[in-house]
């Protein structure tokens, strides 16, 4: 008996292998045995034949076996155990083969959308114009350039500003992060911040965690590197903190990339407890944590956040903070709190990305938060985004509480709803689209796009007319669609 099931021996003696041919024996066997993995004759977990009893069946060498189970290891196809032996890996094969750059995702590259001032935007999650803090910048923009005149528009050393990481390491005591300036980079948004720690922590064929479903600009960015990307399901409270541990155990990734507070595009927050197990389990089996706080100013309940990094004692946590979504989108800035040991690889990638973010902008950004004018700012938009979230939770509950269950999240954008399993969620979408109502599919958010039943609705670019107006257009939608007989097809 195996550890998956049973085997039995005469399988393999169908394995015919030839020393004639260019291929070594070791990857023929490995080739074969892989064969019998695709077929399900050997299932996940199901323990492999010892090295001893399969060179004895095939009249080969051990060696040839020992490098034929390597070669299936190096692949992510089998794992060996200390003492134990070599077993199948219970993740998906699609998800353990070789690295490949993919192609962009034709689902996500969205359809070409006509904006109009009857559209129904619960799509974007980015903050619409009259939100953004201009006078404010006016103010502090003027300062920095009668302050500094032309040195305003210097080249900048690539970690950044110096004062602007120290008003930064000000900052960020806010939220319970004790962090020196030299342990901050700046850089030009969220979305370089991944892409720079790509390039300084994965090298083709390295494997990773993510969180599924997830933001898909960061799963875009781990693929550009040939990364291997092992999702780790989602609960509403965080990762499922036991698969992750069984796949750290086979997999031992560079690093798991996370969002702790109002996931992208769940809007889930981890619970106090799984945040402290995952900081255990980095620890445990020496590994990275990318905590990507993009959206945890906006907090709607009286409970503080807490960041992971906050938590972090052992250096274990890659901080990322963008302030796109809460100030402006085209400010493009912000900053990485690193390990020391890691800082030199980044400083590397970020100057070879584009030496340095810009001078101008992080003075007047430094002089911003020294200021304080981003308390102001924060508590404006809170009070305004938390009239829409309640108008968007009262809207589901009054009309879509038949059809979908929800996760109130008590922060962030944006809403996942899961439909239920006789509404298919791209016919409502496409139809939704003839009536001037943008939603974001699930599927978008995930590299085996099986989030099929769920979609993000975001309230950042909708006033509380449009959200209830708009759920009442899905409710409608919905209704036909259940109404009209399989056979019809609706017209657009």
């Amino acid at each position: 008996m195996t550890k998956g099931g049973f085997y039995k021996m005469n399988h393999f003696v169908s394995i015919q292998l030839d020393k004639n041919r260019k291929t070594p024996l070791y990857q023929q066997l490995g080739d074969a045995l892989y064969e019998f993995i695709q077929n399900g004759i050997l299932k996940p977990n199901m323990k492999l034949p010892t090295i001893r009893k399969l060179a004895s069946q095939l009249k080969i060498n051990n060696v040839t076996v020992v490098n034929a189970y390597k070669y299936l290891e190096n692949k992510g196809i089998v794992y060996a155990q200390m003492g134990s032996g070599t077993y199948v890996s219970p993740l998906p094969l699609e998800a353990l083969s070789s690295p490949i750059i993919q192609e962009p995702n034709k689902d996500i590259q969205l359809k070409q959308i006509t904006m109009t001032k009857n559209t129904i935007n619960f799509a974007s999650i980015s903050p619409t114009t009259d939100m953004f803090p201009v006078d404010d910048f006016k103010l502090v923009l003027n300062e920095v350039l009668d302050r500094d005149r032309g040195d305003a528009f210097s080249y900048q050393e690539s970690q950044g500003y110096d004062r602007l990481r120290e008003a930064i390491g000000d900052y960020l005591e806010n939220y319970g992060i004790h962090a020196t300036q030299d342990k901050i980079q700046i850089i030009s948004g969220a979305q370089q911040g991944i892409d720079i720690l790509s390039k300084a922590l994965l090298q083709f064929g390295d494997t990773l965690f993510v969180e599924k479903p997830t933001y898909h600009g960061a799963i875009a960015a781990f693929q550009s590197r040939g990364a291997r990307i092992v999702e780790v399901p989602l609960e509403s409270d965080g990762m499922d903190t036991s698969i992750l541990e069984d796949y750290l155990k086979l997999y031992h990734p560079k690093f798991i990339y996370i969002m702790p507070y109002y996931q992208n595009p769940t809007g889930y927050s981890y619970s106090l407890k799984k945040k402290r197990i995952i900081l255990d389990l980095a620890e445990k089996y020496n590994i990275y944590i990318i905590e990507d706080d993009y959206l945890s100013d906006l907090n709607y309940s009286k409970q503080p956040n807490i960041p992971l990094k906050a938590l972090d004692h052992r250096n274990r946590v890659i901080y990322i903070k963008s302030f796109s979504k809460i100030l402006m989108p085209g400010l493009r800035l912000g900053f990485l709190v690193v390990p020391k040991t890691l800082l030199d690889y980044i400083l590397s990638a970020k100057h070879t990305t584009d030496i340095s973010t810009s001078s101008f902008i992080q003075r007047v950004f430094d002089l911003y938060l020294r200021k304080e004018l981003w308390k102001k700012h924060i508590g404006k938009i809170c009070d305004i985004y938390e009239k829409r979230y309640n108008t968007l939770t009262n809207s589901l509950d009054n009309y879509l509480k038949d059809y979908m269950t929800y996760t109130p999240p008590q922060g962030g954008l944006s809403i996942w709803v899961k439909f239920k399993e006789e509404i298919s969620v791209s016919s409502l979408c496409d139809l939704l689209l003839s009536r001037d109502v943008i939603l974001t599919p699930g599927s978008l958010f995930s590299i085996t796009q099986d989030s099929f039943s769920s979609i993000r609705i975001s309230f950042a670019a909708v006033d509380e007319e449009q959200i209830e107006k708009g759920v009442k257009k899905i409710k409608d939608v919905i209704e036909n669609m259940i109404n009209v007989p399989a056979s019809i097809t609706p017209l657009l």
